[in-house]
């Protein structure tokens, strides 16, 4: 059975829709940024084409952008101008979750596209660039603001951040700002993003660095703080007297997609865990922040990290599982196992499934497991965080309805479907006292009417406001790195053989289930 909330009435829906666009009434209007100049490098790859011009564009549609704005792409590839907008309202036409696109809205959109080519090591492309962005001050009232998006491979991060400091581009006149926002990987481990690190901070002050995960930018993942936080029937129940544990499934159902040669030297606990997972854990497991701002969250969530108990590497065969997908299905198709993937070594130890058991040694969740499993090639693709609580003693009732009965489970659906449920028992009408498990449901796109908007869009505009709370701080990426490098360190060590394997489109290895039915628990089935 499932319950749902109270559809939003059309005029309800209009007045959130006119709240969520404040230029349209007048209202909020510090959600507008400055005039200013974004640099994507990277920009014939992609990330510019799936999601950043589409995202972009539907920040002007919906007003949120100032006038004369300007969008730089810079990359390798041979293009002019005319073809750099030409490729970008293809992207739009295909990607835009707003469509059919509307022509006038892109015609001044079209307008701030720019295309200046260039080799990432070049430096006199990058005065080529520095001149461009002037002339746009000047012709556009761009006014100095600058934000450079790097949306290229890891490798070129460095040479990128180097040149915008020997050019003079992560400064600018007084009352002026310059930002940086660095897409994930953000390092393949601890040495590595320390690195990193000291090498943006050399060139861009900490509070302009912006680590996006695109994770913090969606609905549901930002709504875990007002749901915990702004409810008096859920935070008392948020610890360990109550809560029995807790899943986080980030679940694909693709493969790699082409990308052997990079997710081979990559894999699932570097690729996923250390980012996203990591994020949901200290969204769900952070104490309330004094306020609502960057620093504040930002060092509860870094609290949670610091908290987790270490996975030491001899105990990762204890805490931790992986393995690999085998041949299967998917969608009734056949398709290979990742060894048989292009670009990937026939003997490759890279992992495409990893499950952990976590706790968190704090007053609040001292005792309570954390299950974190993400893979590639399983059943569909999903996200959510099931909350499982204690149950309740059942001496009242009695039957074998009681054995079967689900527990109480909160669960928060963040892809595809973003909505929360919550699972409890009620009895079945009838001269008898059996109990059934019924479920109680909201869904965002069933109850507000409105598309949630994509999370480049909320992203990209709280950079562009200097707002730093969605993304990653520098000690919360490092620390993350801590605890996923002592489980690398113990996996090293384990003698070599082969992986456990899974078939493609199964829910993961035995090895998986077996980790948490000697505990008495179940992986639950999204």
């Amino acid at each position: 059975m499932t319950i749902s909330p109270r559809t939003v009435t059309p005029q309800e829906a209009d007045d959130l829709h006119a709240s969520a666009n404040p230029l349209r009434e007048g209202l909020l209007i510090e959600r507008t940024p400055e005039p200013f100049a974004m640099v994507i490098f990277g920009a014939s790859g992609d990330l510019t084409r799936r999601k950043l011009i589409p995202a972009l564009y539907n920040l002007a549609l919906e007003r949120l952008l100032p006038v004369g704005f300007s969008v730089v792409g810079f990359a390798r590839q041979e293009m002019t101008t005319h073809t750099f907008r030409a490729r970008m309202r293809e992207a739009v036409d295909e990607f835009s979750r707003r469509r059919p696109v509307d022509d006038a809205v892109w015609s001044s959109f079209a307008e701030g596209l720019s295309y200046v080519r260039g080799d990432f090591t070049d430096a006199s492309a990058y005065a080529r660039l520095s001149q461009h962005l002037t002339t746009l001050d000047q012709e556009r009232g761009t006014m100095g603001n600058r934000l450079h998006y790097l949306a290229t491979p890891p490798d070129f991060y460095d040479d990128i951040i180097e040149q915008l400091g020997a050019n003079g581009m992560n400064n600018g006149p007084e009352r002026t700002w310059q930002r940086i926002i660095v897409e994930k990987p953000f390092g393949h481990d601890l040495e590595s993003a320390r690195e990193l690190n000291v090498t943006v901070n050399r060139v861009f002050d900490e509070r302009n660095v912006y680590r996006i995960d695109h994770y913090l930018g969606k609905e549901t993942v930002q709504n875990i703080i007002a749901f915990r936080f702004a409810n008096g029937i859920f935070e008392p129940l948020w610890n360990r007297q109550y809560v029995d544990h807790v899943q986080i499934t980030v679940a694909e159902s693709l493969g790699i997609e082409g990308r052997g040669g990079y997710y081979d030297q990559t894999g699932a606990l570097r690729d996923m865990v250390q980012n996203h997972l990591m994020q949901l854990l200290t969204l769900v497991a952070m104490e309330p922040p004094v306020e609502l701002k960057a620093d504040p969250v930002r060092d509860e969530k870094v609290k949670v990290l610091r908290a987790v108990r270490p996975i030491k590497p001899d105990l990762a065969r204890r805490f931790t599982v992986r393995a690999q997908y085998r041949e299967g299905f998917e969608a009734g198709e056949p398709v290979p196992g990742y060894c048989e993937e292009e670009r990937v070594a026939p003997d490759s130890r890279t992992e495409t499934y990893v499950a952990l058991k976590l706790f968190i040694d704090n007053w609040r969740w001292a005792g309570v497991p954390f299950y974190l499993r993400t893979g590639k090639r399983l059943p569909k693709r999903t996200s959510e965080i099931a909350i499982q609580f204690k149950r309740a003693p059942h001496l009242l009732f009695s039957g074998g309805s009681i054995d079967r009965m689900e527990p109480n489970v909160l669960t928060l659906d963040i892809q595809p479907d973003e909505g929360t449920s919550l699972t409890f028992a009620v009895k079945v009408p009838g001269p008898m006292m059996n109990l059934r498990s019924v479920h109680m449901g909201f869904q965002y796109g069933t109850s507000f009417n409105i598309q949630s908007p994509d999370a480049y869009e909320r992203l990209l505009l709280d950079a562009l406001l200097g707002d730093p709370t969605l993304f990653t701080r520098r000690d919360e990426v490092e620390t993350a790195w801590t605890i996923v490098n002592d489980i690398m360190t113990g996996w090293a060590r384990m003698q070599a053989g082969p992986l456990p394997t899974y078939e493609a489109g199964s829910w993961g290895p035995t090895e998986s289930d077996a980790f948490l039915s000697m505990e008495g628990r179940a992986w639950r089935q999204p």
